[in-house]
């Protein structure tokens, strides 16, 4: 058993501690730290585990901890772990910056620990589904928008949301980013609500990503083209379909959907499927993976390089948003 400890009690770290109580197969619940002592006594009470006084008294005797703190907390917090020889689970974006991100995967590599990041819809079942059919993409679309919620509106919607998007394309498309440019606007925060980026890649890949926390109703969608076949990811209702186009052999069935090409071209004939697919809890399938990489000593599938990748991305978005005013320096 992997003896685990939370850091951060707040709302998602309470679903954490939730998903993790349920984990009982892979992991021994320590106990739970939380910067407001008297909240973490609370929340101790409910769960039924301990709450600690310090970070450091939870770190010692834990093997792991799942850090669900503010971003602006996960270096330090991480730093303060990895230091002590334990293994780090740590929300997304994995730091504020990108060198923080470099400092950490450093300390990383000196004390062998692993660390992994919850970049959440890697582990979303639509997507996973999904994941055999993919070959070599070139152009991507992606919606993520949400309804309103005050909570989150101290980053910009590029770290809060886009990021999600950020990473999943980035672990489709096998190549390095060329150029990037955004735009967006801040309609009741102080830092863009909603945005919309562009993102190409050097084998020509285009990936377009909007994201919105001012929405009517929540989406999230991503599509990817390719050679012979569209697929569709639902991740808000964890559906997933493929549109597949094959040269027709001998004559077409009752049934079959035929597309001529003409100009003397094989005709081509249109199959369609959508798997079905196991509801299973995203967030819980990545706490128990990253159990299996302590105990086989394997590279998360979601690892510090991943997450890190994923920010300087986020980053550079960022960083176009600044210059074509979207983001005004205070």
């Amino acid at each position: 058993m992997i003896k685990i400890g939370l850091i951060g009690a707040g709302h998602l770290g309470k679903i954490h501690l939730r998903l993790i109580k349920e984990l009982t197969d892979v992991y021994e619940l320590v106990g739970i730290f939380d910067s407001n002592l008297e909240h973490a006594e609370t929340v101790a009470q409910e769960f039924g585990c301990k709450a600690f006084s310090s970070a450091e008294d939870l770190i010692e005797e834990s093997d792991c901890v799942d850090i669900v703190t503010p971003t602006t907390t996960h270096f330090e917090t991480a730093s303060l772990a990895i230091k002590r020889s334990t293994h780090v689970f740590i929300e997304k974006p994995v730091t504020q910056t990108t060198y923080e991100a470099r400092a950490l995967f450093a300390l990383a590599e000196e004390a062998k620990v692993k660390v992994q990041v919850g970049h959440v819809e890697r582990f979303n079942p639509a997507f996973r589904a999904a994941i055999p059919y993919f070959d070599q993409p070139m152009f991507i679309e992606t919606h993520r928008l949400a309804q309103f919620n005050p909570r989150g509106t101290d980053v910009p919607v590029i770290l809060d949301l886009m990021i999600h998007d950020i990473d999943a394309i980035l672990s489709v498309v096998n190549s390095s980013v060329r150029k990037i440019s955004a735009s967006g606007v801040a309609v009741v925060s102080d830092t863009p609500d909603i945005a919309n980026a562009r993102i190409e890649f050097d084998n020509g890949c285009v990936a377009n990503l909007t994201a919105s926390r001012i929405s009517l109703k929540n989406m999230r969608k991503s599509r990817f083209f390719q050679k012979n076949a569209y697929i569709s990811v639902d991740f808000l209702e964890k559906e997933m379909e493929v549109v597949q186009m094959e040269t027709l052999e001998g004559e077409a069935g009752p049934y079959d959907m035929v597309m001529e090409m003409g100009n003397g071209k094989p005709s081509k004939k249109i199959i369609f499927d959508k798997p079905e697919i196991e509801s299973t809890n995203a967030i819980k399938e990545e706490l128990r993976t990253f159990a299996e990489c302590i105990k086989n000593d394997t590279t998360p599938i979601v690892s510090l390089e991943d997450g890190m990748l994923a920010l300087h991305v986020a980053e550079q978005i960022l960083d176009k948003l600044k210059m074509n005013g979207s983001i005004l320096d205070k």
